[in-house]
C-alpha cells in the first residue's frame, strides 16, 4: 500500500536557523539539486516529521545528525519515496529532484529511485553472484545493449567503490560472501552503477570496523565530485570528517542548518550546542 501523499505549492521557507551568508556561499559554488519544503509525515496517527524544509546541494556531502529517533532516517527515505512501502504512512509538502516535484502522479517511483540511489545501514548484497549484484539495476533499466556493454558498466562502478581490485578474480562468488566493509562497498557499486544524480546514505558504517569506515569515508570524498550525497549518521565525528554542510534534527524538527565546521565549532541554536557537546544524544 503506497503512502498517501498531499502536495503543497513550494514556497520560500527555511529550517528555523539557517545560516544566510553560508546557504548563499553553498548556492554560489554548487547548484541546488534537491529542495524540501514544509515536508510532514505521519505513521498512521504519530506524527513524525513536522514542517522539514532543507536545500540540498549538488556535488556536496550533507550530513543529518540527531539523537536516536529524532527523525533523520524517515527524512532521507522522503528523498526517494522509500516511505511509500509503509501501511498508513502520510506526508504533506513539497519535495523537488531539480525542480520536479518526485511526488506527483506521474512520477514512477521505480524510475525515481534509480535517480536517487540508497544504501543502507547493514550491507544487503543480493543473495547472487558479485558480478549480478552490480549488473541487476543496469540490466533491469536497459542501460547496456550487449554483453560488452555491462561488462564495462560493471567493472567501473566496482573501481569507482573502490572494490574492483579486491574481486576481480572473483567476480562470479557470492557477494554474501565477502565482508562487512566490501559488502558495504559492493552496496555502493550496486547503488552508482545506474548512474543516479543522489546518493543516500543511513548510517553506512555503523555495522562496519574502524578501518571499513575510514574506506568508506575516503569512498565518499572521491564520489561528491560526481554525485550529491546525504548522509545519515550517530558519529557527529563522521559528519565533521566527510560533509560540507550539517543538518541537526530533534524530535521530528530540523532545529539547524549550515556550513559543517560553523555548525561544529558556533551553531545557532543552543540545542545544537547541547547535542554537540553531549548533554543529551
Amino acid at each position: 500500500m503506497e503512502a498517501k501523499v498531499e502536495a503543497r505549492p513550494v514556497v520560500n521557507v527555511q529550517a528555523p536557523v539557517v545560516r544566510e551568508e553560508q546557504g548563499a556561499m553553498a548556492a554560489e559554488q554548487h547548484e541546488l539539486k534537491m529542495t524540501a519544503r514544509d515536508v510532514n509525515l505521519w505513521y498512521g496517527e504519530k506524527q513524525a516529521l513536522f514542517d522539514v524544509s532543507l536545500d540540498i546541494f549538488d556535488r556536496q556531502v550533507t550530513a543529518l545528525i540527531g539523537p536516536s529517533g529524532c527523525g533523520k532516517s524517515t527524512f532521507i527515505r522522503c528523498l526517494n519515496r522509500m516511505n511509500d512501502v509503509i501501511e498508513g504512512c502520510r506526508i504533506k509538502g513539497d519535495i523537488r529532484l531539480d525542480g520536479e516535484n518526485i511526488y506527483a502522479a506521474d512520477i514512477d517511483p521505480v524510475q525515481l529511485r534509480a535517480r536517487v540511489g540508497m544504501v543502507f545501514q547493514k550491507p544487503n548484497p543480493f543473495p547472487k553472484s558479485i558480478y549480478e549484484n552490480v549488473a541487476y539495476g543496469p540490466r533491469i533499466h536497459g542501460l547496456a545493449h550487449s554483453k560488452s556493454e555491462l561488462d564495462d558498466i560493471v567493472v567501473k562502478s566496482l573501481m569507482r567503490a573502490g572494490l574492483y581490485e579486491e574481486v576481480k578474480d572473483r567476480l562470479s562468488e557470492s557477494g554474501t560472501g565477502l565482508s562487512g566493509g566490501q559488502q558495504q562497498r559492493l552496496c555502493i557499486a550496486r547503488a552508482i552503477s545506474v548512474n543516479p544524480e543522489v546518493l543516500l546514505m543511513d548510517e553506512p558504517c555503523s555495522a562496519l570496523d574502524p578501518i571499513a569506515t575510514a574506506r568508506i569515508e575516503s569512498l565518499m570524498e572521491e564520489l561528491k565530485e560526481t554525485f550529491c550525497i546525504v548522509i545519515v549518521t550517530h558519529s557527529m565525528q563522521q559528519a565533521a570528517r566527510v560533509s560540507q554542510r550539517t543538518a541537526f534534527f530533534h524530535l521530528g524538527k530540523l532545529v539547524e542548518v549550515g556550513d559543517t565546521t560553523t555548525m561544529f565549532t558556533n551553531p545557532s541554536d543552543t540545542r545544537t550546542q547541547d547535542y554537540i557537546t553531549g548533554r543529551f544524544g
